[in-house]
């Protein structure tokens, strides 16, 4: 088999398995799992960091999903067993950085690139917007998942009122330290992994390491947007029937804050553009 086409038929195999599984688990639903192999089959032929950074980002956010379940259940008015996704959130999450790793695959010969901007501009501009993209998942899921589960009181970001927990918008220290850590692990996937794939030139092998604080400082970042998006331009309020915060207007509903322009899907797609495109700045500017 030539070497050419080894790569792509590792990446099937390894996305077959996963969305498989993910369905078996309730991580996936079926669509979910379909667009699931799509998305991870093209990271992977183009990059196994690619790919690594995808799966961080799955696997830590669907295991976070899940704990506390009990206790999620109780605040979150849209709560699925499991946080079964679909292709939708699948898509959201994931389709910005494929449609980058394909135009990283076609720029570099399917070669995996270093970070380095006398090299290529564009390469390590796109690199680093993928970058960008899992860890502003990342912060934003983790800082849910375990913000949810603190015991602080929610402060809404754009006042610093305290608010019910489940609002959008709603902050706390818990979320805020887990979305830097978020960040962290996918800076800290892409150095580990670009150690067995990728050569750097002289002098930009350790300055990789920089990816890890940089990454965290785009998880960060990317919950907090999420964070201002939800309370300006996503609506919450209190459901007095359901007893719970609902993301919709209603004759039962008192509201809490935001404007009914934006949903969920909506206000992650905008933070994740746009900590991609910051990410991608910052990348040419230090690499």
């Amino acid at each position: 088999m030539e070497k050419a086409l080894i790569q792509p038929v590792i990446a099937v195999l390894i996305s077959s398995l996963i969305a498989i599984r993910s369905y078996r688990r309730k991580s996936l639903d079926l669509s979910g799992a379909l667009a699931g192999f799509l998305v991870m089959t093209i990271h992977f032929a183009v990059g196994y960091r690619f790919g690594a950074m995808l799966l961080a980002f799955f696997f830590t956010s669907s295991k976070l999903t899940k704990v506390g379940e009990e206790k999620k259940r109780q605040v979150d008015a849209d709560f699925k067993e499991g946080g079964q996704r679909n292709w939708i959130q699948v898509f959201f999450n994931s389709g910005i950085a494929a449609v980058l790793s394909l135009a990283i695959g076609n720029l570099a010969g399917w070669e995996d690139k270093c970070l380095d901007s006398k090299e290529s501009v564009l390469i390590t501009s796109l690199i680093g917007g993928i970058i960008g993209h899992y860890s502003c998942c990342n912060g934003d899921t983790w800082s849910s998942e375990l913000g949810v589960l603190s015991e602080d009181q929610p402060r809404l970001i754009t006042t610093f009122k305290p608010v019910r927990k489940g609002t959008n918008g709603g902050v706390t220290k818990t979320g805020l330290l887990a979305a830097l850590a978020a960040g962290s692990v996918i800076g800290l996937t892409f150095v580990v992994f670009g150690f067995f794939t990728t050569r750097c030139s002289d002098g930009m092998a350790v300055k990789q390491l920089l990816v890890i604080p940089l990454s965290a400082v785009a998880g960060l970042l990317g919950s907090l947007i999420d964070s201002l998006l939800g309370a300006t331009l996503q609506f919450s309020g209190f459901c007095t029937v359901r007893n719970k915060v609902v993301g919709k207007p209603g004759p039962t509903v008192r509201k809490i804050s935001g404007l009914n322009l934006l949903d969920n899907n909506a206000v992650n797609l905008v933070s994740v553009l746009l900590t991609t495109l910051l990410t991608s700045i910052a990348c040419v500017y230090i690499f």
